[in-house]
């Protein structure tokens, strides 16, 4: 169980002006999730830590930022937590970069992954205002960027999401996020396609 103080700490990394979603509020929000499927989890803690320190590195207009929370996340919690949940949190938070399984986990660990990755992805099919407000945070994130060169971007990123064949790995997630996460992307795709 981590204390108080590096709750704090990690609390910390998730403040400044230029955080617009990625503030604390994005895992809190995750947080809340965790505690409604953690009696499904096998590593429960190691899926809370990945949870609080996946972003605790956030600049939009890098592209490493995954493997640098990784990273940080190795010093705060080396001695920790056990080493078999610390590989495991390091797993989970470098999974975010791609939003993929990796094919050579075992089958607990996958379906942990399963439920982390859709748990971070849950605001997808938050309902209709709630998306809103992600969508603006990410604008806020990218205020720097011309506003017709974001709209392309990030109706790109959006159609890659509404590509695919399941926005989401676990049962749960599926069940619980899948049809309002496509509705609110096809409405937000529009939105931006139209300038």
């Amino acid at each position: 169980m981590l204390s108080d103080a590096l709750i704090d700490e990690i609390r910390g990394l998730h403040a400044g002006p230029d955080r617009g979603y990625h503030g604390w509020s994005h895992p809190l929000a995750l947080l809340a999730l965790h505690a409604e499927v953690e009696d499904k989890l096998h590593d429960a803690e190691a899926v809370r830590c990945a949870i609080l320190l996946h972003d605790a590195i956030y600049e939009p207009r890098r592209k490493d930022n995954e493997s640098r929370s990784a990273a940080l996340a190795a010093e705060m919690l080396k001695g920790v937590v056990p080493e078999p949940t610390l590989g495991r949190t390091l797993r989970l938070i470098e999974a975010t970069a791609h939003h993929a399984i990796p094919a050579d986990l075992l089958a607990d660990e996958v379906a942990d992954m399963a439920m982390f990755l859709d748990m971070d992805l849950s605001i997808l099919g938050a309902a209709p205002a709630v998306f809103d407000a992600y969508e603006a945070g990410v604008r806020h994130e990218y205020r720097e960027v011309p506003e017709d060169v974001f709209r392309a971007g990030r109706a790109a990123i959006l159609e890659g999401f509404l590509a695919r064949e399941a926005l989401y790995f676990s049962g749960w997630g599926r069940e619980r996020f899948e049809a309002a996460a496509r509705e609110n992307l096809a409405r937000s795709i529009a939105k931006l396609r139209s300038g």
